[in-house]
């Protein structure tokens, strides 16, 4: 297995790849397409092929895809449209339209966080975009999903509601900056994680001062994490 692997990094907002090695390094510049809209499973292994077909070869397949995944199916896809995703097999989808390579299929924010944690003490992911992601590490182990995008956070609001590109938009760059800052410090009071990585599109927004143990991550993580899909057993 030498040729590399194809990382894809599927959003609400944005599908981008990348083939990168096996520790993570990018080997071609980062491609990307806008997602769809509706996405049903057919039309994204769709846009997936065309986006990827330029790019060189690659053996095995790395997919942080943004909902609950297990086993390579999909149990919720909350920007795409759950109720067309819930049960689909991705993982056998992609791997039937990409050539029959082995395909390996995690949440987007924990995909990300392969690419950024050092593997020191309780170390967390917070991914800002079209919703609001998270993952938790200690050690440099991944811990159980937990799907804090759909949890209340501020009165009815959900993380993706307080935090998410339609609330960006709403509220302005200062007022969505409060809010992040206010989450970080609900995150912190809830698991007292030694460090919060913050990545994603919408992270380059934030006006605040974080804390000293919060800092901001390289988008490009939620490609280079898809090398560490091969190393876990």
């Amino acid at each position: 297995m030498s040729n590399g692997i194809l990382a894809l990094d599927i959003g609400g907002t944005g599908l981008k790849a990348a083939v990168i090695d096996d520790t993570g390094k990018m080997v071609t510049d980062r491609v990307r397409v806008a997602t769809p809209h509706p996405c049903p499973p057919q039309v994204l292994l769709d846009a997936v092929a065309g986006l990827v077909e330029p790019l060189p070869a690659y053996d095995r397949i790395s997919v942080g895809f943004p909902g609950v995944v297990r086993d390579g199916k999909i149990l919720t896809a909350p920007n795409l449209g759950t109720e067309a995703w819930a049960g689909f097999d991705l993982a056998d989808g992609l791997s039937k339209r990409l050539g029959g390579r082995p395909v390996r299929i995690i949440n987007d924010a924990e995909m990300q966080g392969f690419g950024i944690v050092k593997g020191q003490g309780l170390e967390m992911v917070m991914t800002l975009g079209t919703g609001c992601g998270t993952a938790l590490f200690r050690n440099g182990e991944l811990m159980p999903h937990m799907e804090l995008a759909h949890h209340p956070v501020h009165h009815d609001k959900t993380y993706d509601e307080y935090l998410g590109r339609a609330a960006y938009d709403e509220t302005g760059k200062k007022h969505w900056s409060e809010r992040v800052l206010r989450v970080v410090g609900i995150l912190y009071t809830l698991l007292h994680y030694d460090h919060l990585y913050i990545g994603g599109g919408d992270a380059k927004h934030i006006e605040a001062k974080l804390p000293d143990n919060v800092s901001i991550a390289s988008n490009d993580a939620g490609l280079e994490g898809g090398a560490a899909l091969w190393r876990a057993k």
